[in-house]
């Protein structure tokens, strides 16, 4: 498995995962619009064979009033037939691993705890989503520090400021 970061020609391939991955979700307005070239984000794929097998892409956003720059990962998908062999996990820590290098210093997703628990997400009090989310999501809005060992930025609230394509309270409700 090798993972890139994806450009203008790999959305063909990105079109072709996500329904397979998310069946019952239309993802792909999302997407397009995320790699449309107007927002900041790591986009990485997994590919394999000369097929994407994964992808991953992580916005960059800011928390209101506070001079950390944070990432939003979603979404993320994972071909079926090869989920549990590692690759939402490998494309996650390539993901963190490029944005600790570009100065990002917290990663938000809103997802399962179970799941992102895996890679050290933790429930986050600190920082709000863009849009109240329903009380029984409360633990799914979670967040990783990518400054390993330094608990100043744990302190840092407020809400968190996203790009035009996620100021859209359907994507944070269920």
């Amino acid at each position: 498995m090798n993972i890139r970061e994806t450009d203008s020609a790999d959305l063909p391939l990105i079109e072709t995962l996500y329904p397979v991955a998310f069946p019952g979700e239309d993802l792909l307005p999302l997407v397009r619009q995320l790699l449309g070239g107007e927002n900041d984000v790591l986009s990485l794929g997994a590919m394999e064979g000369g097929r994407l097998i994964g992808h991953v892409a992580f916005t960059v956003c800011r928390i209101a009033g506070a001079d950390v720059t944070v990432a939003l990962l979603a979404p993320l998908a994972v071909d079926p037939e090869l989920q549990r062999r590692g690759v939402g996990i490998a494309l996650v820590e390539e993901g963190f691993r490029r944005l600790r290098s570009r100065g990002i210093q917290r990663v938000v997703v809103l997802g399962d705890p179970a799941y992102y628990g895996r890679f050290g997400f933790e429930p986050d009090e600190q920082v709000l989503p863009p849009y109240a989310i329903p009380e029984e999501w409360r633990t799914a809005w979670q967040y990783v520090d990518l400054n390993e060992g330094e608990t100043a930025e744990r302190a840092v609230g407020g809400r968190l400021t996203v790009p035009p394509v996620w100021q859209k309270e359907a994507l944070w409700l269920p």
